[in-house]
């Protein structure tokens, strides 16, 4: 299937109905959002709700391990192979971008991938980060044992850092929706809850994968997760 589709219309009529995000990415990018507010105030309110920082990154923790599951075997959208582009894709979207003649895409453009890319690996390098480190008060990382305090200290300040770069990027990821929102006239924040994208092409509607697989690999990530930490 082609990822590129032109969404135009003759007939001025309202482009068909394509189911293009599956449940579970949509579940995952909203309890992801939701996780990463809860982790971002507790961090910030210190104290007692470090405890609960600590159990947020966790939960977020096993949310990426299952989008790299997903990545792989999820529906064809979500599946990386799907929006990760090699550079020179990359480099002539970005072009094509500032000329404002940028091709429309069905999933993720080919910026919006590496995007997308660029999040998911900070994010689990935070939280991995998070497992080993301390607050030097009463909150330890659930593997802080594993290494040595000046390493964990070392650790956590990567952690503190590495919070920054979570940030722009959040930021970067926003001002593109607005952009495409406001200058494009494409709305991106709809399909990602309703999972329906209105488009025109001779493309066929994108391959899903069951809702049962999906259960099942996020019963497995809980697992894997829960085994590494406790």
């Amino acid at each position: 299937m082609k990822n590129k589709v032109d969404t135009s219309s003759d007939d001025g009529q309202c482009p068909p109905a394509i189911l293009v995000w599956d449940l579970p990415t949509r579940l995952f990018h909203w309890l992801l959002v939701a996780l990463l507010t809860a982790s971002f105030v507790t961090a910030k309110s210190g104290g007692n709700a470090m405890q609960y920082h600590e159990w947020s990154g966790i939960m977020i923790l096993a949310l990426l391990v299952f989008r790299t599951i997903w990545g792989f075997v999820g529906s064809q959208p979500s599946r990386f192979r799907d929006f990760v582009k090699g550079p020179t894709a990359v480099w002539r979207y970005a072009i094509a971008l500032v000329k404002g003649n940028a091709a429309r895409y069905l999933g993720h453009n080919p910026l919006g991938g590496w995007s997308v890319l660029a999040m998911l690996l900070v994010l689990l390098l935070q939280a991995c980060l998070g497992l080993f480190a301390n607050d030097d008060i009463v909150t330890e990382g659930p593997l802080y044992l594993w290494v040595s305090k000046r390493t964990s200290d070392w650790l956590t300040g990567i952690h503190k850092l590495n919070q920054y770069v979570i940030m722009v990027l959040a930021a970067v990821h926003l001002l593109a929706v607005l952009y495409y929102f406001f200058v494009k006239h494409e709305n991106l924040l709809k399909p990602m809850i309703t999972g329906i994208k209105h488009w025109t092409g001779n493309d066929t509607a994108p391959a899903i994968t069951p809702i049962w697989l999906a259960a099942a690999f996020a019963v497995v990530s809980g697992c894997v997760v829960y085994l590494l930490v406790y």
